[in-house]
C-alpha cells in the first residue's frame, strides 16, 4: 500500500529516550522518598501516559501522581529530554519519504513542548508537516486522542485509508486502530513483536531500512 501520510511515534520510534526518561523517574522517586527500582524495570514507562503509570506502579494517589509528574518534569525539561539519541537510519528514511512526497506527522503522548525541543535539537523538525502531542495541562493524554487531533488539524478526515501509524508500543497500534488507520510496529524500540502483533500491527519492522521497504 502506498501511503500518502505517515504518522510517527517519537519515543522508541524516532529516538531512543531511555536514559533521560528513566533518569527523570529516578529523580522523582528520590525526591518523594520512594525506594528506587533497578533502571531496567522502568523501561515499561516509555510509551503510556506517565502520570497514570507512576500512580499504578508506586501505588500513588492523585496528589502523589501529580507530585511525581512535577518532579519528573523538573528533571526532564532541563536535562532528560536531551539524554536521548536518534535511531540509526531515521534521518535518511525521513529524507527519502519527504522527497517521495509523503506528508509526515509526529503523533506522540509526550507533551508537544518537549517534542518540538527534541526534534529541533536533533535536526528532525524540518521533515515534519505537523507535531501532535499532549499538553502540560493533560489534554490528549491517550494515543487515540493524539491521532484524532492530528487527523483533524491536518484536514485528513475521510482519508484514513491512505494513512499509516508507526510506533513501538501497543498504545500506538491500539490508537491507530481506533482511528481506522493502518499500523506498522517497530521492534527496535521498547515493545516486542509479540506485543505489537497482539495489539493489531499489520506489519513489523526491525530496522529503519525495513521501514523504508514497507513505505516506499
Amino acid at each position: 500500500m502506498a501511503y500518502s501520510t505517515i504518522l510517527f511515534d517519537l519515543d522508541g520510534t524516532l529516538t531512543d529516550p531511555g536514559l533521560g526518561i528513566t533518569n527523570g523517574i529516578l529523580y522523582a522517586l528520590d525526591k518523594m522518598g520512594i525506594e528506587k527500582p533497578p533502571r531496567e524495570e522502568l523501561y515499561d514507562f516509555i510509551g503510556p501516559p506517565l502520570k497514570a503509570t507512576l500512580m499504578a506502579r508506586f501505588h500513588l494517589g492523585e496528589q502523589g501522581g501529580t507530585d511525581a509528574l512535577r518532579y519528573y518534569r523538573e528533571y526532564y525539561s532541563t536535562v532528560g529530554l536531551l539524554e536521548n539519541e536518534v535511531y540509526p537510519g531515521i534521518p535518511e528514511l525521513l529524507q527519502q519519504l519527504r522527497a517521495g512526497g509523503k506528508m509526515l506527522i509526529v503523533a506522540t503522548s509526550k507533551p508537544e513542548i518537549y517534542t518540538n525541543h527534541i526534534l529541533e535539537h536533533f535536526d528532525l523538525a524540518r521533515y515534519f508537516h505537523f507535531v501532535a502531542g499532549c499538553t502540560l495541562e493533560g489534554e490528549r493524554l491517550h494515543k487515540h486522542e493524539v491521532i484524532a487531533y492530528a487527523i483533524d488539524q491536518c484536514g485528513l478526515a475521510g482519508k484514513e485509508a491512505e494513512i499509516v501509524m508507526i510506533g513501538d508500543r501497543k498504545y500506538d497500534m491500539e490508537g491507530a486502530k481506533v482511528n481506522n488507520l493502518s499500523r506498522i510496529g517497530v521492534t527496535y524500540g521498547y515493545g516486542s513483536k509479540e506485543e505489537l502483533e497482539k495489539a493489531g500491527a499489520n506489519a513489523t519492522a526491525d530496522t529503519a531500512k525495513d521501514l523504508e521497504t514497507l513505505l516506499l
